[in-house]
């Protein structure tokens, strides 16, 4: 159970890092899109709870936790706040939301392991949910800001991938019962170092074997 693995304070502590850094990741694409403050506030909150609604909601931890903590509501208005009076340059915007968009990716991806290990699921589930409340908000972020979420581009450098390392170790260290406060950052570490690595070195999922098609991408 997760509460034999971390105390509640440790827990909430790790949630809402999550939600800080990914709000901050959609606070800024919204900067980028040219949102207003509103829509700067509406994305920051899709992007923090998107993955952790999903995820609740699949093990029946109902009502949600961002339906039943006020922090989680109005820590994505923070960021929101910070964003709206500090945020970069516009040239080094792009590079912000990638660097907060892994670090949410690693800490929600070990977060949502843990907690769906501790609602019953085997360590295979868990960590597919993991996987999908990581990335699940940053899916409905780019929707919401008209993009193709790069989760489903070949053009993109790997996204799920990262996320999917994590979860695996977190399940792991949880099957030989060697996770606690101090390793946990091995997994969420991990996540975050192959996402900003495939940024800087462009690595990317191959597509269909002797894939023949001429076709191109449509923009």
């Amino acid at each position: 159970m997760l509460t034999d693995l971390f105390s509640p304070s440790v827990q909430h502590s790790l949630d809402l890092a999550g939600i800080f850094v990914f709000a901050i990741s959609g606070a800024l694409l919204a900067v980028r899109k040219n949102f207003d403050v509103f829509g700067m506030a509406v994305l920051a909150e899709v992007t923090a709870l998107g993955g952790g609604l999903l995820r609740d909601l699949i093990i029946g931890a109902v009502p949600p936790a961002a339906f039943t903590d006020l922090g989680y509501f109005l820590t994505p208005l923070f960021a929101t706040l910070i964003v709206f009076f500090l945020h970069p340059e516009v040239e080094r915007i792009t590079k912000a939301v990638g660097v907060f968009d892994a670090a949410g990716l690693g800490l929600f991806c070990v977060a949502g392991t843990v907690k769906a290990y501790e609602h019953g699921l085997g360590l295979t589930f868990a960590a597919t949910l993991g996987l999908a409340t990581a990335v699940g908000g940053g899916v409905l972020r780019d929707i919401l800001a008209h993009e193709v979420p790069s989760l489903l581009r070949w053009d993109r450098d790997l996204y799920a991938v990262p996320a999917m390392v994590g979860s695996a170790m977190a399940a792991l260290l949880i099957h030989f019962e060697s996770l606690d406060g101090t390793t946990i950052v091995a997994p969420v570490l991990t996540a975050f170092v192959l996402r900003l690595m495939a940024m800087k070195f462009h690595w990317r999922a191959p597509r269909a074997w002797h894939r023949r098609s001429a076709a191109t991408e449509e923009v």
